[in-house]
């Protein structure tokens, strides 16, 4: 026979390592900002159970949990879940206990791992402050590569060496305890302005010792917590890395700094790259359209030759399907779409006609 064989569509199966998903339609990582940040700060609670719950009703091979903090400081908000305490691992393990045994397309879930940095105590969208937390409101000195501030947020203090080192090992402390509440895979967070994006773009490291100065020096930290975590997790259970290939602006980071990084990071035992964009600095003009990242995804998969998944505005069975069957990534992550529809895939599934299980208590409402 000759040619090549067609890319695989959304619903092929996938391998990562000793993981077997049942798909290629995922559920990208979307923040609730609802854990109580008085009485359980940083445990995930019945909220998150309906909320992860429903996409494993809904037919998702995989759901990745929000961002999730390696420590209190690491939090985006005093409202986000945490996996630095035993009691957040226990309330985790019941979400992930609850995915695995009430999917019909035996959902895996993996979770976010997180770091704020200078993005870190502020009041949740929908909350009616605005900005950082102030910190006798319940709010915290934030920390970054310098002291400069995000926009109009609390500056932050700059890490030295001893915060840095202890940053990479609140980051391993939170794999295992992720191993141990249950989670099928884990991604490192380096991407929306968040701590590791930080240090990753020079449009906010500045620094000139080992920690920046030079692209090498500024992924240094990235790496360094993917070597981390690779060394405390099981040798079969995949690794993911969430990025910003473009940092939208001049003298920032773009796909081929980003591709540089990708192919380093599967060297040191990344999986798969997820890529989004944007978020390091408050005067990016992105523009957002349907499938505005794509394009990154698959250049970086070229280029770096690493499995992708893209990511941003794909709301439509057929947008994922095009993306997949053309080659420009391995996966697709659902966010929007999926807060608004958490039966997407089912739904998705039957526009393609291809025959998903649905659970057994949702079967007649299968359309004939």
């Amino acid at each position: 026979m000759s040619g090549h064989a067609a890319a695989p569509g959304l619903f092929d199966p996938m391998v990562l390592r000793g993981l077997e998903l049942s798909h290629r339609g995922w559920v990208a990582a979307m923040c609730q900002y609802s854990a109580d940040a008085v009485n359980a700060p940083g445990v995930p609670n019945d909220w998150h159970l309906m909320h992860l719950g429903s996409f494993a009703a809904g037919g998702a091979a995989l759901i990745i949990t929000e961002a999730t903090a390696v420590s209190p400081e690491g939090r985006i908000s005093p409202q986000d879940t945490g996996l630095y305490t035993p009691e957040q691992v226990g309330a985790w393990r019941r979400i992930t206990d609850f995915v695995h045994r009430h999917s019909a397309v035996d959902t895996k879930i993996g979770v976010q791992l997180a770091h704020a940095g200078r993005k870190a105590s502020t009041y949740p969208p929908f909350a009616a402050g605005r900005g950082s937390v102030p910190v006798d409101d319940g709010g915290w000195q934030t920390v970054g590569p310098t002291a400069e501030a995000f926009g109009r947020y609390a500056a932050p203090a700059a890490l030295d060496d001893a915060g840095i080192l202890q940053v990479i090992a609140d980051f391993a402390q939170a794999a295992e305890r992720a191993v141990e509440a249950g989670f099928d895979t884990i991604e490192i967070h380096a991407a929306h302005g968040y701590l590791l994006h930080q240090f990753l773009t020079p449009l906010v490291n500045t620094r000139t010792d080992g920690w920046g100065g030079s692209e090498e020096a500024r992924n240094r930290l990235t790496l360094e917590v993917i070597d981390a975590v690779r060394a405390v997790i099981p040798d079969s259970m995949p690794l993911l890395l969430r990025i910003s290939a473009t940092d939208w602006m001049p003298g920032g980071l773009d796909e081929h700094s980003s591709a540089r990084l990708a192919a380093e990071a599967g060297r040191r035992g990344v999986d798969l790259v997820d890529v989004s964009t944007g978020g390091a600095v408050p005067a990016a003009a992105i523009p957002v359209a349907p499938g505005y990242q794509t394009g990154f995804a698959e250049s970086i998969r070229a280029d770096a030759g690493i499995p992708t998944a893209a990511v941003g505005l794909i709301r439509s069975a057929a947008e994922a399907e095009e993306t997949l069957r053309g080659g420009r990534a391995d996966a697709v992550l659902i966010g929007r779409a999926a807060l608004s529809d958490p039966h997407w895939w089912l739904h998705a599934a039957e526009e393609l006609d291809v025959k998903l299980p649905w659970a057994p208590q949702y079967e007649r409402a299968r359309p004939a």
